[in-house]
């Protein structure tokens, strides 16, 4: 038996990606499932389980590496779009529809599970923030050429980035300071707001995808893997460990799909489950 017959060949699947961001991205996403299968069981339908999640050591360290790890990887993976008005755009048609959507539920079917700022509106604003940084990139002369002009941005972005990260220690101070809804989104306490779900400021997250774009620009310039994968026949991976890497990939390069349908898709299976007789 060869090599290649022990292994499943995903070279079409990682054909012209970078697997790694792939990899990590889905491996950010399968944790924030787990996260929110468990918030689910616990809180939506009352099951006394997953204790986890007011355990210091979750809400403290755990879901803030989630949290980093998938926008953090958003950032470096904007980097390689030649069109992130586009985008942007649409990933903020989405994240609008994402809001109806949980307004509907919440209203009519008695389901709190309102959103009105989440991961989705997060990424939706920087990635149209990150195209308006770079239009005015490539409207210098020599940008596409010269690399100082691009180092010179990318410095710029990382400060633009950090500074926003640097925010947070402050923004307490403004809490309720106003009842304007445009502040809720900065991550601003406004009075008379409703209570949401799934709340993503842009203090100070938005600084941490504006850093994971610059990683994306200089550890990735030239577009290709850092790690790149042996051909199938050269692997020595056994056909079930090559699946279990796979797996991660195919979410995170899917991530807005998965994310999307994935709660949904949860409390429709968990609503059975506990609709059963006992």
């Amino acid at each position: 038996m060869t090599a290649s017959s022990d292994t499943g060949d995903l070279s079409e699947f990682r054909k012209n990606r970078v697997w790694e961001l792939d990899f990590l991205r889905g491996i950010a996403l399968v944790m924030m499932m787990i996260m929110h299968f468990s918030y689910d069981v616990r809180y939506e339908f009352g099951f006394c389980a997953f204790a986890f999640l007011e355990d210091p050591w979750f809400r403290e360290f755990i879901h803030p590496v989630i949290l980093l790890l998938f926008v953090g990887i958003s950032g470096v993976c904007c980097s390689f779009s030649g069109n992130n008005l586009k985008r942007g755009l649409k990933l903020l048609i989405v994240s609008a529809g994402l809001t109806i959507a949980t307004l509907f539920i919440t209203e009519y079917l008695g389901i709190y599970c309102l959103i009105l700022f989440n991961v989705l509106h997060l990424l939706s604003v920087s990635i149209l923030v990150y195209a308006f940084l770079t239009s005015a990139e490539k409207k210098i002369p020599g940008s596409g050429t010269d690399p100082r002009i691009k180092n010179a941005f990318s410095l710029i972005i990382g400060f633009i980035g950090l500074y926003i990260i640097v925010l947070n220690n402050n923004l307490s101070l403004y809490d309720y300071a106003s009842d304007s809804p445009l502040l809720m989104p900065l991550g601003i306490s406004v009075s008379n707001m409703p209570d949401v779900v799934d709340f993503m400021p842009i203090i100070p997250w938005m600084g941490i995808f504006l850093v994971g774009s610059v990683i994306g620009r200089t550890c990735y310039s030239e577009k290709r893997s850092l790690f790149p994968l042996p051909a199938a026949s050269e692997r020595k991976i056994p056909a079930i460990a090559g699946y279990a890497l796979s797996v991660p990939e195919f979410l995170g390069k899917h991530s807005l799909s998965v994310y999307v349908i994935h709660q949904p898709v949860f409390y429709s299976i968990l609503y059975l489950i506990f609709s059963l007789p006992a």
